[in-house]
């Protein structure tokens, strides 16, 4: 899965969802290529009635296959001010983490590698719903577009569906694709949750 360069990101859609679930397709086939499920414990689903979502801790799992083991996770434990979110690999050995960016009206949050050297930032907007991935260098290495599914679905649901595109990093695109993937998932499924 993370040999690709284009992910297209399927909220399923639901009016009264307590755990969220999306399909990851291939954007020029329309093959299903993966799946992300909320895999959070039960106590913090039902949490959510009283606290709100933002605060309490999810995990998002990423799969081939709705009953295969994941292939990453994304981690978030409890939150006040600043988010900090865990990516473990299928071994669930950590991969890095993203720290949430503090007072920024804009959105994004910074990536990190293990060593604690911050290798990309998203930047972007939760208005236009448009991220960039930025290396530490400066150049830009992908972006999050959101792809409108139809304006009923928009509308009258909390569903969204967006594009993640990186761009070609040589040896380094299967380890890098994990993390960026990661980050697109955050966006949504971590991150908005706040604003």
């Amino acid at each position: 899965m993370f040999t690709r360069r284009q992910y297209f990101i399927r909220e399923h859609v639901g009016l009264f969802k307590l755990k969220d679930t999306y399909d990851i397709l291939d954007p020029v086939t329309n093959e299903q290529i993966g799946f992300a499920t909320e895999a959070t414990p039960s106590w913090a689903v039902w949490l959510r009635l009283l606290l709100k979502k933002h605060m309490l801790p999810v995990t998002i799992a990423v799969r081939e296959q709705p009953e295969s083991a994941p292939m990453i996770q994304i981690q978030r434990g409890w939150t006040f001010l600043r988010s900090k979110v865990h990516v473990l690999d299928a071994q669930e050995q950590p991969i890095g983490y993203f720290k949430s960016k503090l007072f920024s009206f804009s959105g994004g949050f910074y990536v990190y590698n293990l060593q604690d050297e911050q290798i990309a930032e998203i930047r972007g907007s939760w208005k236009s719903w448009d991220f960039k991935f930025i290396s530490a260098t400066g150049q830009e290495i992908g972006v999050v577009t959101k792809k409108w599914a139809g304006l009923g679905q928009e509308l009258f649901t909390n569903a969204d569906n967006y594009l993640v595109s990186i761009h070609d990093m040589g040896e380094t695109q299967v380890a890098s694709n994990a993390l960026l993937l990661a980050a697109g998932l955050a966006i949504d499924t971590v991150f908005n949750e706040q604003q």
